[in-house]
């Protein structure tokens, strides 16, 4: 089995029980600051496991890309991915554990073949619900483990929003070691994301099947990087190199995954920089560099190119590979890197001549000032350098990214506070106000709202300058002064671009929309949470203005 057949019979599965297909959305969230990337299918749909309305109705499926950073660290092994396919199913206040268990264990036994004997699962300490679910299934006591919050509980740890208890199956692989296949999540809790919980007054369902890992135990492999997914990517690798894969599996994998994660970044608009998204893209292509050249490959792009053609044995479409900027991004990165490397060089040379000691604290801050690898370091000096002080000054540096990450991303969409549903409205009204004074080639590129300002990206080439930001704080200012409604419509997706409404980001969309309309002013195919009147927004203030890439520039705001 391909992965395309594992889609087409996970979807056929549940679209049979009334579900919707869903679209494979851009690996960069949509109303969502909260998360750099959609590292899992229910992201997207966090406003209606809170209690909005989608559009499609209550029962939804689909396969989503996805990207964890979390993973990209222990990518050198059999199983971790940084970019990976996830099939799943919800029920939005629908179905709920009863039928949702029952469902799994019918897909994993009549439609993938498994054998109900080898199928174990296990179950939250205080879910005797689904305890009992299982038992009348068939399963033994001694293939169920309960075990606490900390093993069967899903939650966006440190971020508020819906959670629940959950179960998870598992599977023996060829030497009898247990391997997650499927987990289904009953989210009927909210979290606010400081170890407080409640009701949250509807019973959800959110399920979870990586394509990658299903796959490799339905062939029998061991080894997710031996299906079909991986191996047009393997095999170039070994063309390159000259080497085969078993000659040094982990160096294959990272420049496999590295690769193929780039290549889907880029491909959603993703430009390496030192910030954000694009330092998790320059880390990326940057680190696969490195291995690279381990296997005498100075090059990435036929590699990238393997992952472009590798199309049709991906489980979901995407159009969007084809586009031949993704090898122009990878070759000038290369290029920076090599000028870093030189850089990085000269500095060596010089602390040598002064024969200063490198420890592994001063070789820590040649790598974060100029990307210089720890491995070439000693390469360079001849002599190894302390691991473990470099470790800690490497450590200390991520503990205090992760407290500005925590910082600037505390507050989310998905919380819908008052503030942040009203930067989020005030976003739609810059956004028409932009297009109405520069031109409708204008459009959103991106955007991060927390509780203290919003940040929008939009495409244009030239700087603003003093003038034309007062021209269009006052523009904005205006619409809200006007009192204008804010509306909602579920409409086709046809008819919402007939009508006029907006709709960016390369984004895939479904057959039906929620189009958000402001006054006459502004209209917008959006998920997020909105005010019922302009009025309620106070004074706009632009900030700041400054450019983010080539053709791409950024606003601050603050409303007061």
């Amino acid at each position: 089995m391909n992965a395309r057949d594992l889609k087409e019979k996970y979807i056929k599965f549940f679209v049979d029980k009334d579900h919707k297909e869903i679209p494979n959305l851009s690996l960069v969230p949509d109303n969502d600051s909260s998360t750099l990337f959609i590292s899992a299918g229910m992201h997207p749909l966090v406003p209606y496991l809170m209690g909005e309305k989608h559009p499609l109705g209550k029962r939804l499926v689909n396969v989503q890309k996805c990207l964890r950073t979390g993973d990209i660290d222990s990518v050198g092994d059999t199983c971790h991915h940084t970019f990976f396919e996830m099939l799943g199913n919800w029920s939005l206040n629908d179905y709920f554990k009863k039928e949702i268990i029952a469902w799994s264990f019918e897909f994993l036994t009549n439609v993938l073949n498994y054998d109900p004997n080898i199928i174990n699962v296990t179950v939250y300490k205080d879910d005797a619900e689904t305890l009992e679910i299982w038992k009348s299934l068939g399963i033994p006591d001694n293939r169920i483990r309960i075990l606490d919050k900390e093993d069967n509980w899903w939650e966006r740890g440190g971020i508020d929003g819906p959670c629940g208890p959950d179960t998870e199956m598992f599977i023996p692989d060829k030497d009898g070691n247990l391997v997650e296949i499927w987990n289904d999540v009953f989210m009927d809790q909210y979290t606010d994301g400081l170890g407080n919980y409640r009701d949250l007054g509807t019973k959800n369902v959110d399920t979870g099947m990586g394509v990658e890992r299903t796959l490799a135990m339905l062939n029998k492999l061991d080894d997710n990087y031996l299906t079909s997914i991986w191996q047009p990517i393997i095999k170039k690798i070994e063309e390159l190199s000259g080497k085969k894969y078993d000659d040094d599996k982990k160096s294959f994998r990272i420049i496999a995954d590295h690769i193929k994660a780039a290549v889907f970044l880029i491909a959603d608009g993703i430009e390496p920089s030192n910030k954000e998204r694009g330092y998790v893209l320059r880390r990326l292509i940057r680190k696969a560099l490195r291995v690279a050249k381990k296997l005498n490959i100075n090059s990435l792009l036929e590699i990238a190119q393997a992952v472009i053609d590798n199309q049709s044995n991906y489980a979901g479409d995407y159009p969007e590979l084809n586009n031949p900027n993704i090898l122009k991004v990878i070759e000038a990165e290369e290029n920076k890197f090599k000028l870093t490397l030189e850089l990085g060089l000269k500095e060596l040379k010089i602390r040598q001549l002064a024969d200063e000691d490198i420890d592994g604290f001063k070789a820590f801050k040649i790598y974060e000032s100029f990307g210089f690898p720890l491995e070439l370091i000693e390469e360079e000096l001849g002599q190894k350098i302390n691991h473990d002080e470099f470790e800690k000054a490497l450590r200390t540096h991520q503990e205090a990214s992760k407290t500005l990450k925590a910082g600037e991303f505390k507050s989310g969409l998905e919380n819908s506070s008052e503030i942040i549903t009203k930067y989020h409205t005030a976003t739609h009204i810059l956004h028409a106000a932009l297009r109405q004074i520069f031109g409708d080639s204008v459009s959103q590129a991106g955007s991060n709202i927390t509780t203290e300002r919003l940040r929008f990206d939009f495409n244009y080439d030239q700087k603003l300058n003093p003038d034309q930001i007062v021209a269009l704080e006052t523009l904005v200012n205006q619409k809200i002064k006007e009192n204008l409604p804010v509306t909602c419509e579920n409409m086709k997706f046809e008819d919402a671009k007939q009508s006029g409404a907006l709709a960016f980001f390369n984004n895939k969309y479904p057959d039906m929309v929620s189009v958000y309309t402001i006054g006459d002013f502004s209209k917008e195919i959006c998920t997020g949470p909105h005010i019922v009147n302009t009025n309620e927004l106070g004074k706009f203030k632009i900030q700041k203005e400054e450019s983010v890439s080539s053709g791409k520039r950024r606003i601050y705001a603050i409303l007061i």
